[in-house]
């Protein structure tokens, strides 16, 4: 058996020496003597073949070996694409790390530009508001009850007789809050509805600059109730908060004023489902400081005084930072 392996060897393994064969055939008994020999990767590389092959008739795989080195030859095959393919690799990575940049800054880039969006929108309605003129085309109806309460405020008899004043002037006063603030204002979002306050007031402001005053016309709704059929006081005293103060601002150096005092006296209960008006007067002025008066009373059909449902009388003054603060009720023709 050991001659026939031999033999075989010797005529399909034509890379192996002569004295190659001997080391093979020992090496059940001394298997140390292939790692002695010379030629020790040409003896792996046949054994390998040869262990592989149960009878002679099988073909054994050519040695792609050198005869001459084959322990250089294997070296330099094996070295060879390192140092080609190491140039590539570089390369793919350099690309990709590009590509994973690239994607990061244009998308963080839209990410920052949507988040932004609606606070450049509201910085810049602070910085240029609307004029009173463009507040009376702001709002547009939506159902027909809003329609229908926008269009019997617009074109009742008060509202034409105060256009033939030329001493005031028109204006829905809630539109000059950016729109994406007025969500988190009690009057101009968060009562502003169906069922509550249908439409923006309408006012008419005289900017006397000694004793400025205002005559505002509302809707008040049946959801606005303290008691079933009858508007809440504290709405009515929230109205009379903030149309008091809007009438003395234009007397006020920064045009800006808060609340120091509001004295409420209520006079009849006020009706749900209902127009009323809303009349202010500036008394005094004294530096930063303004006295106000005004009431609320039901609006009549010919445009006269009407009955009158509460008083009120404040004191607003203008805070020592007012001249860096958004001017958002100030009228602007």
């Amino acid at each position: 058996m050991a001659t026939v392996f031999r033999s075989a060897l010797a005529r399909k393994c034509p890379l192996s020496p002569r004295g190659i064969t001997p080391a093979i055939s020992y090496q059940a008994s001394c298997p140390r003597l292939l790692l002695l020999h010379p030629y020790t990767r040409a003896q792996k590389h046949c054994r390998s073949v040869a262990t592989d092959s149960t009878t002679l008739g099988n073909s054994i795989p050519t040695s792609p070996l050198s005869s001459t080195s084959p322990l250089s030859s294997s070296s330099s095959s094996s070295t060879e694409p390192d140092s080609q393919g190491a140039q590539p690799n570089t390369r793919s990575r350099t690309r990709r790390f590009l590509s994973a940049t690239s994607l990061v800054l244009i998308f963080g880039t839209l990410g920052f530009a949507m988040a932004a969006a609606p606070a450049v929108e509201t910085i810049n309605g602070l910085m240029t508001p609307p004029t009173d003129a463009e507040t009376l085309s702001l709002f547009q109806p939506d159902t027909s009850s809003a329609q229908e309460i926008n269009d019997r405020i617009t074109n009742c008899t008060l509202a034409q007789a105060m256009r033939q004043k030329p001493e005031f002037t028109e204006s829905r006063p809630h539109l000059k809050i950016p729109e994406a603030m007025r969500n988190h204002n009690l009057t101009a979002g968060t009562l502003l509805g169906e069922g509550m306050i249908a439409v923006p007031p309408l006012s008419f402001t005289d900017d006397n600059d000694k004793s400025p005053s205002m005559v505002q016309i509302s809707y008040l709704g049946t959801s606005l109730c303290g008691y079933p059929g009858v508007i809440h006081g504290g709405l009515l005293a929230t109205l009379l908060d903030e149309g008091l103060a809007r009438a003395c601002f234009p007397a006020l150096p920064n045009k800006v004023g808060v609340t120091a005092s509001l004295t409420i006296n209520y006079k009849k209960p006020c009706p749900s489902d209902v127009y009323v008006v809303l009349r202010a007067e500036t008394t005094k002025v004294d530096g930063r400081k303004a006295w106000v008066k005004g009431h609320i009373e039901l609006m009549t059909e010919d445009g006269s005084e009407g009955e009158k449902l509460v008083e009120a009388e404040a004191l607003f003054i203008e805070p020592r930072g007012a001249k860096n603060m958004a001017k958002i009720y100030t009228p602007s023709h």
